[in-house]
């Protein structure tokens, strides 16, 4: 059954506006961004089925285009979609620390650093540059090594 079969108060896009994005599942959250299933499956299974092969949020954010791929019903215009509000998710965290969050701990920092880096399917040394009062000023990969190595 497709979600235009749904009850208005059970559709997903609905019950944001209405309840909030907390309210919805993970499912339902990704079926917002595939915006539709395939055939014999809706956007909200296609996105159970999604979370299911690649175990997680994190899973599949981290994901190839290549491993994308392999779930029927995905290819490079949702791949792309995907890592666009990641970015745009990044870009937004990066924002709001450059505005004035301090890296006031090593939790901080931590949390920061897989925000930004954390789906990257490769090592990195980072350079953090801090004001004196601990506020991100500006992150900058210096180098980059494989999947588990990396020469500085």
């Amino acid at each position: 059954m497709g979600i235009n079969e749904w009850s208005q108060q059970e559709r997903p896009r609905e019950r944001l506006v209405r309840e909030g994005p907390q309210a919805l599942s993970n499912p339902e959250l990704l079926a917002l961004l595939l915006r539709v299933g395939v055939r014999g499956k809706s956007a909200v299974e296609l996105g159970r089925d999604v979370l299911q092969h690649f175990g997680s949020l994190h899973g599949l954010f981290g994901a190839s285009l290549n491993d994308f791929s392999e779930v029927n019903g995905l290819g490079m215009a949702k791949y792309a979609q995907l890592q666009a509000v990641m970015e745009l998710a990044r870009r937004a965290i990066a924002e709001q620390m450059q505005a004035g969050q301090a890296l006031s701990s090593p939790e901080t920092v931590k949390r920061y650093l897989r925000m930004r880096f954390g789906t990257q399917r490769h090592e990195s040394f980072v350079v953090l540059f801090v004001d004196v009062k601990n506020r991100l000023i500006a992150d900058k990969e210096l180098f980059r090594g494989t999947l588990n190595q990396l020469i500085v």
